[in-house]
């Protein structure tokens, strides 16, 4: 489904990407994992097409996407959930998650699908509908933006750190959720996370970067015997 081949990414004269090559298939849960700073994030933007690779290329679906802008890479199936939320705090939940609803192909279906597919999985955003996003706990605004992300009705969802600030209790049921979505709704994932055990035991097969490049990848449960992953990431 997703290709990234050999992408060389730079922020002005540095380089933040060296070479990076990665692959998602569809229907997968693909975890990128690493220390903060290692290129994670700027690999799921350069898919996003919110930065552009000085070389390489990153294919979705047997078609290069990596000169195309947000709008058009988003209308063909990619929605991106970035770090931070991103919501609109004196706008109810019910207006956020229309908004993710943007694109022509799904505007007509927006209500539709906020009763049969997007509150059946996420019940407490039914209840919060007429709330203002800005009065929500963290989870609940982590539970939106992925709600939101949903609504445009992706392919491939991309989330970068949905667990961030939250309690432990929240941050299992935010995995509950994402593999949910996986299962129920047929979306392929493709997710960076810092909290790597849990990650781990939800993804299908993972990526470690370090300093711009892949130093490791293969099955999830391969890796959680890595020697390397246990010292590094896992504090065993």
């Amino acid at each position: 489904m997703l290709e990234i081949r050999d992408i060389h990414v730079y922020y002005g004269d540095m380089q933040a990407l060296r070479g990076i090559s990665m692959e998602v298939r569809q229907g997968e849960v693909v975890a990128l994992v690493g220390a903060n700073g290692a290129g994670k994030t700027t690999t799921l933007r350069t898919v996003s097409g919110l930065l552009r690779p000085k070389q390489g290329e990153v294919w979705f679906e047997g078609k290069p996407i990596h000169e195309l802008p947000p709008h058009q890479i988003a209308d063909l199936g990619i929605s991106h959930v970035p770090e931070g939320r991103g919501l609109f705090p004196m706008m109810t939940v019910e207006e956020n998650l229309l908004l993710g609803a943007h694109l022509p192909r799904v505007r007509a279906q927006r209500r539709q699908m906020l009763t049969q597919e997007i509150y059946p999985l996420f019940p407490r955003l039914k209840e919060r509908a007429g709330q203002l996003a800005g009065t929500l706990s963290g989870g609940e605004q982590q539970m939106v933006a992925i709600a939101r992300g949903l609504m445009s009705r992706p392919k491939l969802l991309i989330l970068d750190e949905p667990s961030l600030g939250l309690a432990p209790v929240i941050v299992q049921e935010m995995f509950n959720i994402i593999r949910r979505v996986r299962e129920e709704q047929g979306v392929t994932v493709m997710i960076v996370e810092q909290n790597v055990m849990q990650t781990l035991q939800l993804a299908d097969r993972a990526y470690v970067v370090e300093n711009g490049e892949v130093v490791l990848s293969g099955d999830s449960r391969t890796l959680l015997d890595d020697e390397h992953m246990k010292r590094a990431y896992l504090g065993m």
